[in-house]
């Protein structure tokens, strides 16, 4: 490869860097920290049918997060589904997540499917090891624990609970 995003995978790299992605999330899953639940799909992208990781961890403010990372011929893609489309303030809440995310780091909100809010981002397969993967983890989930109760206020207005403290911590 000769910068930093690369040519596209040979098959052999392709292998290389999925070897990695599974290493590394079976350690994690072992040692017991927020990731619960780990799935790997073959060819589960879609649209390319690229390798796709599917992630679960426990969550403070919302009770799971889902990531999803997709390894695609120069990046490793992830996306975390966020919240359902809001429902009312749409435009105060599509303000607030964009607003946010001149502070936000390696993520961004977008919108998805069925008009879905994701935070998605991409990291150069070059890049991946564990401390990257550790970041994608950690930013989705501290993300979603920061920004969740004020987006789900906006756009569920009078219906969104947050989860009581208790329950926040338990999961801790």
């Amino acid at each position: 490869m000769t910068d930093e995003w690369g040519g596209l995978l040979d098959p052999v790299e392709r292998a290389a860097v999925g070897a990695r992605l599974d290493d590394w999330a079976e350690r994690t899953l072992a040692a017991g920290g927020p990731l619960v639940a780990v799935d790997r799909q073959a060819g589960g992208d879609p649209v390319t049918g690229a390798p796709r990781w599917y992630l679960r961890l426990r969550g403070d403010e919302k009770e799971f997060v889902t990531v999803w990372l997709t390894l695609r011929q120069r990046t490793l893609h992830h996306e975390a589904q966020f919240m359902p489309a809001p429902e009312t303030n749409v435009e105060a809440t599509w303000r607030y997540l964009l607003t946010r995310n001149a502070d936000l780091l390696g993520v961004a909100f977008a919108l998805g499917a069925e008009d879905a809010v994701y935070l998605v981002g991409r990291v150069p397969v070059a890049r991946v090891d564990d401390a990257e993967l550790d970041r994608i983890i950690g930013t989705s989930l501290a993300y979603t624990d920061e920004c969740f109760p004020t987006a789900m206020a906006l756009g569920y207005e009078g219906r969104y609970r947050r989860r009581p403290p208790a329950a926040r911590q338990s999961t801790a």
